[in-house]
């Protein structure tokens, strides 16, 4: 079974920043699947805020354009989502996410992230 291990969410105070990190099997941690992060807030769609595609190409939702960074060590087979300048909008679960090209998809279990003063 393939399984993604979220983990780095928390409480942070407005203008702070979190890391959010990523495991993924070595199966599918290929820079011919789509990799990104969704977020998801009560009462609210899943909404997909980052994501890589062909292993280097990066892009952002407008929410978090020039605060979220993207990345990863292909070296321990995880990606990352540094975020600053949070926001409390930011609240939310965050996921991870791959999909193949096979267009078989896999989510992480989900990290708390919660800004407030």
């Amino acid at each position: 079974q393939v399984q993604l291990v979220e983990s780095g969410g928390g409480l942070v105070q407005p203008g702070g920043s979190l890391r959010l990190s990523c495991i993924i099997p070595g199966s599918i941690f290929s820079r011919n699947n789509v990799m990104g992060w969704y977020r998801q807030s009560p009462g609210k769609r899943r909404e997909r805020v980052a994501w890589i595609r062909g292993g280097s190409d990066l892009f952002y939702s407008d929410s978090v354009r020039d605060r979220f960074t993207i990345f990863r060590d292909i070296t321990k087979n995880t990606m990352f989502l540094q975020m600053n300048m949070l926001k409390p909008e930011d609240t939310a679960v965050y996921y991870c996410n791959v999909v193949t090209t096979q267009s078989d998809e896999f989510w992480g279990q989900g990290t708390q992230v919660t800004v407030s003063s």
